[in-house]
């Protein structure tokens, strides 16, 4: 069975056709976020675990990040919440040096336990650097998506106008709090909905 967050076809915590993203989620304060997901079990997004960098820009309906770097390039990765829903990553793929990316198109590919699947990259831009390590060690997306976890380093092309999609300071972890109850949501069997524990 696909991990929680991911829809076959390589489409990556897409929300569901007709899904309505704009329901108000519950007052959550600092409880866990669950989901009734599969029949092993509920899935619980446990927001003491997650962090979320205030510095740095948000793509949240895609789990990436980008960090704007002392020469002007971005670095592009995978968010916590990203990887809480989608389980361990075995294999990350970057596009190579010197591809062009658009924002909101693949940076690069990734295989989870039972499906490979595409991350949206949070900005457009030429890849000037991949993380290499991740080609003997994806496990450092997991454990450390904001440090050794990186995944491509970016020159940016439309910066200036593509930050406005994006999502910095203190509206970043409601933002991902809703993210997440969304998903979990999206995720539920028909006639389920996720909640948050009281």
């Amino acid at each position: 069975m696909d991990r929680p967050g991911f829809k076959p076809g390589g489409r990556r915590h897409a929300l569901p056709d007709g899904f309505d993203s704009r329901a108000s989620p519950p007052s959550f304060g600092a409880a866990p976020v669950t989901g009734l997901v599969r029949a092993s079990g509920p899935v619980v997004i446990d927001f003491e675990q997650l962090t979320f960098p205030e510095h740095l820009h948000y793509l949240v309906d895609e789990d990436t990040w980008a960090r704007v770097e002392d020469d002007g390039s971005v670095t592009v990765g995978i968010t916590s919440l990203g990887v809480a829903l989608s389980g361990d990553l075995y294999m990350c793929r970057p596009r190579p040096i010197g591809a062009m990316v658009e924002q909101r198109r693949g940076i690069a590919v990734v295989e989870l336990a039972k499906s490979i699947v595409s991350m949206k990259s949070p900005v457009s831009g030429e890849v000037i650097a991949i993380n290499e390590v991740l080609a003997q060690q994806p496990e450092r997306a997991n454990h450390d998506p904001y440090g050794d976890g990186w995944i491509a380093r970016l020159r940016p092309l439309h910066w200036e106008a593509e930050r406005a999609a994006l999502v910095t300071g203190a509206a970043v972890a409601p933002a991902m709090r809703h993210r997440a109850w969304l998903m979990c949501r999206a995720d539920a069997p028909d006639g389920a909905q996720g909640d948050a524990s009281p």
